[in-house]
Parts: structure tokens; sequence; C-alpha cells
């Protein structure tokens, strides 16, 4: 499955009007995909949690398999996402889940079921996008608060493309590994994809569930196979 979008966080014109930045709050603006199987949902985040006037943005993703999530991970962007549309991706097959910034890999979930771990792909899924309050938590720990003055907030999107099994469509489509996103080419990362995510890594990670050891005394087992 691969679900593509190019999207903006400022208030602008779905075609041609110039960005217009007005992003400067605390709402956490959302994009996921998620079952409605209450208790036991799978779900495929992308969060934008806001920023500091003039400092990065931070991106956080997260993985829930049959209702555990807590795998948050999350990335200081290196360009203002307010000022234009970008490329946000979710490369998800059998052998992992892929999410993407202007096709730069900014973290890989891998399928871990050989080490007990769930791994989300046996539900059916819908997408979904939200605009919510957060800022108890969400920006600086929760130091940074909502400036309602700047409401409404907005987001827009633009040349979004999905590729999936669709539901309800071929039973067997889902169970198959034989759809072109689970070709060898797509079950691990090449090299420039490779040399791209270990930069993130290194210089724009700011926090990785993998290592929070006040959350996690005892490593959570899919962390030691993170590409």
């Amino acid at each position: 499955m691969v679900i593509q979008s190019r999207e903006a966080s400022p208030e602008r014109d779905m075609h041609s009007a110039p960005p217009r930045p007005v992003i400067r709050f605390w709402v956490r603006f959302k994009v996921q995909m998620a079952s409605d199987v209450a208790g036991v949902r799978d779900e495929v985040d992308f969060e934008f949690l806001g920023n500091r006037t003039g400092q990065p943005y931070t991106v956080q993703t997260n993985v829930y398999a049959r209702g555990k999530g807590d795998r948050e991970q999350r990335v200081k962007l290196w360009f203002d996402p307010s000022a234009d549309f970008h490329t946000y991706s979710i490369l998800w097959n059998h052998y992992h889940i892929l999410f993407l910034v202007d096709e730069v890999p900014i973290r890989v979930y891998k399928n871990n079921e050989a080490r007990g771990v769930p791994y989300p792909k046996a539900q059916t899924m819908g997408i979904y996008s939200t605009l919510w309050e957060a800022d108890d938590w969400a920006t600086r720990g929760g130091l940074e608060k909502i400036d309602w003055t700047k409401a409404p907030f907005l987001a827009y999107y633009r040349d979004f493309d999905i590729d999936a099994c669709a539901v309800p469509g071929p039973s067997g489509c889902t169970a198959t590994t034989n759809n072109w996103w689970d070709g060898p080419s797509y079950r691990q990362l090449d090299p420039v994809q490779a040399r791209r995510y270990h930069w993130v890594r290194m210089y724009h990670m700011i926090y990785d569930y993998c290592t929070d050891k006040a959350r996690y005394p005892v490593t959570p087992a899919e962390c030691f196979s993170w590409i």
C-alpha cells in the first residue's frame, strides 16, 4: 500500500495563490490511517506538533498494531512546512512501513512478527486528517499554548494519491506478496535511501521511544531491527 500527498500547513488557495504562512500555534495536526475496531485498532500516523516562532517544526510518527501504540519518534524538519507544499508519503507492505518526507525516509518500522511483535496488516483501514487541541503536551512538553486569535486553523492538500487493496475487493489482495509495493526493490531501503535515513537519524531525530528508558526499561523487541 502506498499513500502520498503534497500537503501544506499554511492557509492558502489550493491552486495558484501564494502561500500565506499563518501557522504559529500549537494545534496538533494529524494525518492517519486507522481501523475502526475499538481496543485492537491498527493505526499509522503523521503528526505535526507545532513550534515556537522561528524554530523548526516537529513531525511525530506513531504505529499502532492490535491496539498497542506508544511507538513515537519525533523529527525536526529541515524546512518550514508552512511556507509551501511538501510531499509526505507512506509505503506500507508486508515487510516494513516506510515514512518519507520529500522522498527522504524519516522512519522505518519493520515487520517483526517473528519476534512476537504485532504488525498491522489484517484490518480494513480508513484515512483521516484532523486538527485538534494538544497544547498540554505537543509543543515543548506543554509549555507553549495555543494562540486562539489565529483561528480558524486550516490545512490544505493537493496531488493526493493512494494505491492499495480496495475494500470491498479481491479477497486475496491483502494476503499476497505479489502486489507491486511488495516487490524486491520495496522490501528494504536502497543505498541512497539508507544514507538519507542515517542523516535524518543523526541530525534531525529528537525523540525515539526505543531509547526512552524511563518509559521502557526493557527495550522493545522491535527496536533491535530498525532498518
